[in-house]
């Protein structure tokens, strides 16, 4: 009898699941955002929660367990010198999880899980025209100095005066004429 152990099996066997479910925290944990079924989003949740919880115990046997529970040493790097400090004053939640809809191919209903960090704006280089290289490029200081020509409003153009009935009429007995 089952007595309580309740375990999601997703249709797979129990070694395979278990290397499915450590490749998607090591890639949700690497890249911050993975998609799948929902029914594995719900799962890979609860497991990577466990682990972060882990992680930011913070002493040997912690690291020792998220490295099996992961196996890949440059994630649990990344998890424990960067994420770690992120996630220092949550007490959970540290995943959410967003339905998308239904894959096309099947119906499977689909999820989007990302570590629940706050993204910090950077901003991008701007994009060089043809021919700029970074010599050429002009200091912004010296782009803030010039001033732009003002450009001349344009015209605005006089409304036609509308055509009568009869005159839409007598054009469109030309027009069938000449075909």
């Amino acid at each position: 009898m089952r007595h309580k152990r309740y375990v999601k099996k997703l249709g797979v066997k129990t070694a395979h699941r278990h290397a499915m479910l450590a490749n998607m925290a090591t890639s949700l944990i690497s890249v911050g955002k993975i998609q799948t079924t929902t029914a594995r989003a719900k799962v890979l949740q609860s497991k990577v929660e466990r682990i972060i919880t882990l992680a930011k115990r913070g002493d040997l046997h912690a690291r020792r367990q998220v490295i099996s529970a992961l196996r890949d040493g440059d994630v649990v790097r990344k998890l424990f010198s960067e994420l770690v400090p992120e996630f220092k004053d949550m007490k959970g939640g540290y995943t959410r999880r967003a339905m998308l809809g239904r894959r096309l191919g099947d119906g499977a209903s689909l999820s989007v899980v990302e570590l629940n960090i706050e993204k910090k704006v950077v901003a991008e280089p701007k994009k060089k025209g043809k021919g700029e290289t970074e010599a050429k490029a002009e200091p912004e200081a010296k782009k803030e100095k010039k001033a732009k020509p003002e450009k001349k409003p344009k015209a605005e153009k006089k409304a036609k005066p509308e055509k009568s009935e009869k005159a839409g009429k007598k054009g469109k007995k030309a027009a069938t004429a000449s075909k």
